[in-house]
């Protein structure tokens, strides 16, 4: 591991789940994470109700766009966290994996998405918690 530790979150369409884990890692961690998020089958736009669901926890979202899960993006992280499609993640011996099982919010209303996002908020707590020991 580098001095920084770098996070990867995928998703299919990195338009939700792994948008808002980036978001709130970025905003827990700040710069001692490198944050990374990508999809196996990104979507044009963010959900813009994981948008909304952030901007209710004062975290903005609207900046981040869907990408393409790259090999490279894989390779250049120390955790690798999927939610939802595992299958589709190139695997290298030496990495951290995990797998989140989320709700996917596409297609949901404000008030499903919410507990998503707190169950996201959770994990990444807990992940920042081993990454940076105090």
């Amino acid at each position: 591991m580098s001095d920084k530790p770098s996070v990867l979150f995928v998703c299919v369409h990195n338009a939700g789940r792994s948008q808002m884990a980036a978001g709130w890692l970025a905003h827990l961690a700040g710069d001692r994470i490198e944050v990374r998020s990508a999809g196996s089958a990104p979507a044009e736009s963010i959900n813009p109700v994981a948008v909304e669901a952030m901007h209710e926890v004062g975290i903005d979202i609207t900046g981040a766009s869907p990408k393409m899960l790259t090999t490279e993006a894989v390779q250049d992280s120390d955790v690798v966290i999927t939610m939802g499609c595992g299958d589709a993640c190139p695997f290298f011996p030496g990495k951290r994996y995990e797998d989140w099982k989320l709700d996917d919010p596409a297609g949901q209303g404000i008030e499903a998405v919410r507990p998503i996002r707190d169950e996201i908020r959770t994990r990444v707590e807990r992940l920042v918690a081993e990454l940076l020991p105090a």
